[in-house]
């Protein structure tokens, strides 16, 4: 026998294990017109064949052999990923039922004693064939239906971060402050709700599921300016009261556009349902002073108040072309201050444990002087000031 050579393409494979040379012979003798039959005079050299790269459909084991008997090759080989699933049926002159019964509890699919009769081997040899070449086809069919779900999972997960995208460039078109904004209080947000995660208001809502979906949405929180005209959301100075109450609706408008999407889709799509809230509602306080609704304390829904402190934070930081940023330590202390007013308690005390990792987000999002240059450019277009670069007309 070419013990070592690849199977056929069209016939199983047989592995016979015996250290008997007369054993080995009739084997073959029974088996080589139906099946490739391979030998192995020890354990080892079994073990061997059935790990190789072209392993056996089916093996047939003595048990009485020098080395290690057929038990422990039985064992072995439950004991492998690469060869558990290759049937063994022991061929063996101990015919004692502890020994049957020991052979099929280490994993044998099949006991049967010598001296064989030849049909009975052949027909069980054919019937644990066909449960095996059965096996491997729901194997190979469950794998592959893994593979699919996972594939169309990374679809999914793909156009949910398209559609984010999508909907955040648009805010961007419309408000030069927002793009390093939205990098860092996304990031901030993500930081907030995995501190959180462990505590007991917040464990059964923090899931890692949510945290991925909030980090997603957190963008979102200022779709609503888009709607805002420009007069007001590019005004370079404090509004009036009357320009305050329009800019205070970009969070019902943020609200209403997610939801525009939605019934354009005609499906609610539960990814978005975390946009919603932090859109409508990151605007709301925690002693019910906010808008739009003027919700209070637990009313306001989770997602909304980690955008709230992760929002006021890189507000305070960050260097507008009306005003100069203010220093880390101080806006720490400024949402220290407003703990249980402006914000939930328990966030602000996360965000006091984390304080320098927003530090750190501040400085890797950071915005650059030629950042603040287009944000200049920018307003001075919108209020109709042509750029300095510009040919006269």
């Amino acid at each position: 026998m070419n013990d070592d050579a690849p199977p056929t393409l069209d016939k199983p494979t047989i592995l016979v294990v015996d250290d008997t040379p007369d054993n080995l012979a009739l084997m073959q003798t029974l088996l080589k017109d139906l099946y490739k039959v391979k030998g192995a005079n020890n354990g080892e050299r079994g073990l061997k064949i059935a790990a190789s790269g072209h392993p056996p459909d089916l093996i047939l084991l003595d048990i009485m052999m020098p080395g290690i008997d057929g038990y422990e090759v039985c064992r072995r080989l439950k004991a492998d990923a690469a060869t558990r699933d290759i049937p063994v049926i022991f061929l063996t002159a101990k015919a004692e039922v502890e020994d049957e019964q020991l052979g099929f509890e280490l994993g044998a699919v099949d006991y049967i004693t010598k001296p064989i009769s030849p049909p009975l081997v052949l027909a069980r040899v054919k019937t644990h064939l066909t449960l095996k070449a059965s096996a491997d086809f729901l194997r190979d069919q469950n794998a592959f239906l893994e593979q699919e779900v996972a594939r169309r999972t990374r679809e999914v997960m793909a156009i949910q971060d398209v559609t984010i995208l999508a909907l955040t460039s648009l805010a961007e078109t419309r408000d030069s402050d927002t793009g390093n904004h939205i990098r860092r209080t996304q990031n901030y947000v993500r930081a907030l709700a995995r501190k959180l995660s462990t505590h007991p208001r917040f464990a059964a809502f923090l899931t890692l599921h949510n945290i991925e979906l909030l980090y997603k949405s957190a963008p979102l929180h200022d779709i609503g300016k888009v709607g805002i005209p420009d007069r007001i959301l590019l005004k370079p100075g404090k509004l009036t009261p009357e320009e305050f109450e329009i800019m205070k609706t970009h969070t019902t408008l943020g609200r209403d556009a997610i939801e525009h999407a939605e019934q354009q889709l005609g499906v609610e799509v539960s990814f978005l349902t975390f946009a919603k809230e932090i859109a409508y509602s990151h605007q709301e306080k925690w002693d019910g002073s906010g808008y739009p609704q003027g919700l209070r304390g637990d009313a306001i829904p989770i997602s909304a108040r980690l955008m709230a402190v992760a929002d006021v934070y890189d507000a305070l930081i960050s260097r507008r072309i009306y005003k100069e940023p203010m220093p880390h330590e101080q806006a720490v202390e400024v949402i220290r201050q407003t703990a249980g007013r402006h914000f939930d308690p328990d966030v602000v005390a996360a965000f006091l444990e984390l304080h320098e990792t927003f530090r750190a987000i501040a400085v890797a999002y950071a915005d650059t002087d030629a950042d603040l240059e287009k944000k200049v450019a920018y307003r001075q277009m919108a209020d109709g000031v042509p750029p300095a670069d510009a040919a006269p007309a």
